[in-house]
Protein backbone atom coordinates (compact mmCIF):
# COMPACT_ATOMS: atom_id res chain seq x y z
CA UNK A 1 0.00 0.00 0.00
CA UNK A 2 1.26 3.41 -0.88
CA UNK A 3 2.08 5.76 1.66
CA UNK A 4 -0.19 8.30 2.48
CA UNK A 5 0.84 11.66 0.47
CA UNK A 6 1.76 14.53 3.04
CA UNK A 7 -0.47 18.23 3.29
CA UNK A 8 0.56 20.88 5.12
CA UNK A 9 -1.27 20.20 8.20
CA UNK A 10 0.78 17.30 8.53
CA UNK A 11 3.75 19.63 9.57
CA UNK A 12 1.86 22.00 12.40
CA UNK A 13 4.06 19.92 14.98
CA UNK A 14 6.75 22.57 13.61
CA UNK A 15 4.57 25.66 14.73
CA UNK A 16 4.11 23.99 18.45
CA UNK A 17 7.68 23.53 18.44
CA UNK A 18 8.39 26.91 17.60
CA UNK A 19 6.29 28.52 20.11
CA UNK A 20 7.89 26.51 22.78
CA UNK A 21 11.28 27.27 21.90
CA UNK A 22 10.01 31.00 21.57
CA UNK A 23 8.43 30.72 24.83
CA UNK A 24 11.80 29.03 26.62
CA UNK A 25 14.03 32.62 25.45
CA UNK A 26 11.38 35.52 25.70
CA UNK A 27 8.24 34.24 27.78
CA UNK A 28 6.00 37.07 26.25
CA UNK A 29 5.46 34.94 23.21
CA UNK A 30 3.46 32.51 25.33
CA UNK A 31 0.57 35.19 24.54
CA UNK A 32 0.62 33.19 21.51
CA UNK A 33 -0.85 29.93 22.92
CA UNK A 34 -4.09 31.83 23.20
CA UNK A 35 -4.52 31.18 19.25
CA UNK A 36 -4.67 27.49 20.47
CA UNK A 37 -7.77 28.56 23.07
CA UNK A 38 -9.36 30.48 20.69
CA UNK A 39 -8.87 28.55 17.14
CA UNK A 40 -10.44 25.21 18.29
CA UNK A 41 -13.36 27.22 19.94
CA UNK A 42 -14.57 29.72 17.06
CA UNK A 43 -14.12 26.41 14.50
CA UNK A 44 -16.18 24.27 16.31
CA UNK A 45 -18.88 27.35 16.95
CA UNK A 46 -18.75 28.35 13.50
CA UNK A 47 -17.95 25.45 11.90
CA UNK A 48 -19.74 22.49 14.25
CA UNK A 49 -16.51 20.14 13.69
CA UNK A 50 -13.79 19.45 15.33
CA UNK A 51 -11.64 20.06 12.69
CA UNK A 52 -8.76 21.95 14.80
CA UNK A 53 -8.28 18.72 17.05
CA UNK A 54 -7.96 16.40 13.96
CA UNK A 55 -5.95 18.05 12.00
CA UNK A 56 -4.68 21.26 12.77
CA UNK A 57 -3.49 21.05 16.53
CA UNK A 58 0.49 21.01 16.40
CA UNK A 59 0.64 18.81 19.73
CA UNK A 60 -1.51 16.18 18.04
CA UNK A 61 0.94 16.02 15.58
CA UNK A 62 4.07 16.30 17.67
CA UNK A 63 2.61 13.43 19.50
CA UNK A 64 2.63 11.46 16.38
CA UNK A 65 5.51 12.18 15.02
CA UNK A 66 7.78 11.23 18.34
CA UNK A 67 5.13 8.05 18.62
CA UNK A 68 4.91 6.95 14.87
CA UNK A 69 7.47 8.71 12.89
CA UNK A 70 10.60 7.84 15.78
CA UNK A 71 8.53 5.00 16.92
CA UNK A 72 8.85 6.15 20.78
CA UNK A 73 5.37 4.71 21.59
CA UNK A 74 4.86 1.52 23.17
CA UNK A 75 1.43 1.94 21.22
CA UNK A 76 -0.27 0.31 23.95
CA UNK A 77 -4.22 1.24 24.64
CA UNK A 78 -4.46 3.12 27.36
CA UNK A 79 -6.78 2.65 30.59
CA UNK A 80 -10.27 2.79 29.90
CA UNK A 81 -10.88 5.13 32.80
CA UNK A 82 -9.05 7.85 30.79
CA UNK A 83 -11.74 8.04 28.35
CA UNK A 84 -14.80 7.81 30.54
CA UNK A 85 -17.20 10.04 30.74
CA UNK A 86 -16.60 11.08 34.67
CA UNK A 87 -12.20 11.37 34.24
CA UNK A 88 -13.07 13.93 30.99
CA UNK A 89 -15.45 16.23 32.49
CA UNK A 90 -13.40 16.20 35.84
CA UNK A 91 -10.39 17.19 34.20
CA UNK A 92 -12.01 19.74 32.15
CA UNK A 93 -13.07 21.42 35.80
CA UNK A 94 -9.65 20.90 36.96
CA UNK A 95 -8.38 22.73 34.25
CA UNK A 96 -10.83 25.38 34.21
CA UNK A 97 -10.27 25.89 37.81
CA UNK A 98 -6.47 26.20 36.99
CA UNK A 99 -6.88 28.79 34.39
CA UNK A 100 -9.09 31.08 36.44
CA UNK A 101 -6.59 30.89 39.46
CA UNK A 102 -3.97 32.32 36.47
CA UNK A 103 -6.12 35.00 35.73
CA UNK A 104 -6.96 35.86 39.50
CA UNK A 105 -3.49 35.97 39.91
CA UNK A 106 -2.57 38.17 36.72
CA UNK A 107 -5.27 40.07 37.75
CA UNK A 108 -3.78 40.90 41.61
CA UNK A 109 -0.36 42.10 39.89
CA UNK A 110 -2.48 44.22 37.32
CA UNK A 111 -3.79 45.80 40.20
CA UNK A 112 -0.19 45.86 42.41
CA UNK A 113 -1.68 43.68 44.96
CA UNK A 114 1.33 41.41 44.21
CA UNK A 115 4.39 41.14 42.32
CA UNK A 116 5.78 39.38 39.19
CA UNK A 117 6.82 35.83 39.53
CA UNK A 118 8.77 34.97 37.22
CA UNK A 119 8.29 31.38 37.40
CA UNK A 120 6.76 28.49 35.25
CA UNK A 121 3.87 26.79 37.20
CA UNK A 122 4.55 23.58 36.16
CA UNK A 123 2.74 19.62 36.28
CA UNK A 124 0.18 21.80 38.98
CA UNK A 125 2.16 21.04 41.65
CA UNK A 126 5.37 22.98 41.61
CA UNK A 127 6.59 26.63 40.48
CA UNK A 128 9.93 26.02 38.43
CA UNK A 129 11.78 29.52 37.94
CA UNK A 130 11.95 30.99 34.59
CA UNK A 131 13.74 34.38 34.93
CA UNK A 132 16.25 34.40 31.95
CA UNK A 133 12.48 34.25 29.66
CA UNK A 134 11.73 38.16 30.41
CA UNK A 135 14.11 40.90 31.14
CA UNK A 136 11.54 43.51 31.11
CA UNK A 137 9.55 46.09 28.77
CA UNK A 138 6.14 45.04 29.24
CA UNK A 139 3.69 45.41 31.85
CA UNK A 140 4.17 43.35 34.58
CA UNK A 141 0.60 41.38 34.17
CA UNK A 142 1.33 41.23 31.12
CA UNK A 143 4.31 39.11 31.78
CA UNK A 144 2.60 37.38 34.69
CA UNK A 145 -0.17 36.14 32.30
CA UNK A 146 2.60 34.74 29.73
CA UNK A 147 4.64 33.01 32.73
CA UNK A 148 0.85 31.36 33.86
CA UNK A 149 0.00 30.38 30.12
CA UNK A 150 3.21 28.95 29.33
CA UNK A 151 3.08 26.42 32.13
CA UNK A 152 -0.34 25.51 30.99
CA UNK A 153 0.80 24.75 27.25
CA UNK A 154 4.20 23.40 28.81
CA UNK A 155 2.44 21.11 31.42
CA UNK A 156 0.23 19.80 28.67
CA UNK A 157 3.04 19.10 26.16
CA UNK A 158 4.75 16.85 29.02
CA UNK A 159 2.38 15.42 29.95
CA UNK A 160 1.23 14.30 26.61
CA UNK A 161 4.56 13.07 25.76
CA UNK A 162 4.63 11.05 28.60
CA UNK A 163 1.24 9.46 27.67
CA UNK A 164 2.88 8.90 24.02
CA UNK A 165 5.77 7.53 25.97
CA UNK A 166 3.81 5.09 28.00
CA UNK A 167 0.65 4.44 25.43
CA UNK A 168 -0.37 5.43 21.63
CA UNK A 169 0.31 8.78 20.56
CA UNK A 170 -2.46 10.85 21.18
CA UNK A 171 -3.83 9.49 24.73
CA UNK A 172 -3.02 12.88 26.05
CA UNK A 173 -6.11 13.91 23.42
CA UNK A 174 -8.84 11.42 24.80
CA UNK A 175 -9.00 13.70 27.50
CA UNK A 176 -7.98 16.73 26.06
CA UNK A 177 -9.69 19.76 28.08
CA UNK A 178 -9.84 21.88 24.53
CA UNK A 179 -11.16 18.54 22.71
CA UNK A 180 -13.92 17.92 25.38
CA UNK A 181 -14.74 21.69 25.21
CA UNK A 182 -15.46 21.40 21.24
CA UNK A 183 -16.87 18.21 21.29
CA UNK A 184 -19.84 19.88 23.54
CA UNK A 185 -19.96 22.84 21.66
CA UNK A 186 -20.46 20.70 18.63
CA UNK A 187 -23.22 18.20 19.95
CA UNK A 188 -24.86 21.34 21.08
CA UNK A 189 -25.01 22.50 17.29
CA UNK A 190 -25.85 18.85 16.01
CA UNK A 191 -28.69 18.52 18.84
CA UNK A 192 -29.96 22.42 18.10
CA UNK A 193 -29.90 21.64 14.15
CA UNK A 194 -31.80 18.09 14.30
CA UNK A 195 -34.18 20.07 16.84
CA UNK A 196 -34.87 22.71 14.04
CA UNK A 197 -35.43 20.50 11.60
CA UNK A 198 -37.80 18.57 13.42
CA UNK A 199 -39.66 21.00 13.82
CA UNK A 200 -39.87 22.28 10.39
CA UNK A 201 -40.69 18.91 9.26
CA UNK A 202 -43.88 19.03 11.41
Amino acid sequence: MAARKKVWSDWMWIVSATYFTLGFFNILFAWLGMVCFALPLLIAIFGGSKAYCNKYCGRGQLFLLLGNTFGLSRGKVAPRWLSSSWFRHGFLVFFMAFFVQMIYVTVLVFRDVRGLSQTVHLLWTMNVPWHWAYSGGADPWKAQFAFGLYGIMLTSLIAGIVLTLAYRPRTWCVFCPMGNMTQQICRLKHHRKNGNKSESGR
